[in-house]
């Protein structure tokens, strides 16, 4: 499965950004589909997830209320529409795909498929 992530850029806080995951070589509901993120100098995390059973939708506590995680199985896509967003929001963007039990959703080791990064800057 190959992905793609797109649609980060520069914007203020208080300001919103949708980004995309284009999928390829297999569809976004086969999988458990995520969203990490990479600040500079810090670990990848967590930020979202849509299970591929039933489209159920997990958050990061840091982001619940002002994120939503979504996809589009006829277009073969995932999008992280962000919101309310601030400064601590900023980092790169990264849609990843895999087949974690429910209580490994959060944990990265658990994807196999990952997309290349989009940054986000979020200007105070």
């Amino acid at each position: 499965v190959q992905l793609q992530a797109s649609g980060g850029g520069l914007v203020q806080a208080g300001g919103s950004l949708r980004l995309s995951c284009a999928a390829s070589g297999s569809t976004v509901s086969s999988y458990t589909m995520a969203w990490f993120r990479q600040a500079p100098g810090k670990e990848r995390e967590f930020v979202a997830a849509i299970r591929s059973s039933g489209g159920t939708t997990v958050y990061a506590d840091s982001v619940k209320g002002r994120f939503t995680i979504s996809r589009d199985t006829a277009k073969n896509m995932v999008y992280l529409q962000m919101s309310i967003l601030n400064t601590e929001d900023t980092a790169t963007y990264y849609c990843a795909g895999g087949r974690p039990i429910l209580s490994a959703l959060r944990q990265r080791e658990m994807y196999y498929y990952w997309g290349q990064g989009t940054l986000v800057t979020v200007s105070s």
